[in-house]
C-alpha cells in the first residue's frame, strides 16, 4: 500500500497538472529556484570567514614551528 511504481507517479503528475495548470506549475518551480539560489548564497557567505580564521590560526602556528 505504501509502494508508488511509476504508474502512480506519472498519474499524480498528470493530476497536478490538471489542477494547478502549466503555467502556476512553472511559476512555483521558478520561486523554488531563487529561493534555491538565495540559500547557497548564504551558505557560502559563512563558510568564507569560518576558514579565515582557520587558516589564520595555521598561518600563526606555522610561524611559532619555524
Amino acid at each position: 500500500m505504501g509502494n508508488i511504481g511509476w504508474t502512480g507517479i506519472i498519474i499524480i503528475a498528470i493530476l497536478v497538472v490538471i489542477l494547478f495548470g502549466k503555467g502556476k506549475i512553472s511559476s512555483i518551480m521558478g520561486d523554488l529556484a531563487k529561493g534555491i539560489k538565495s540559500f547557497k548564497k548564504g551558505m557560502s557567505d559563512d563558510n568564507p570567514s569560518s576558514n579565515d580564521t582557520s587558516d589564520n590560526n595555521s598561518d600563526s602556528s606555522n610561524s611559532e614551528n619555524k
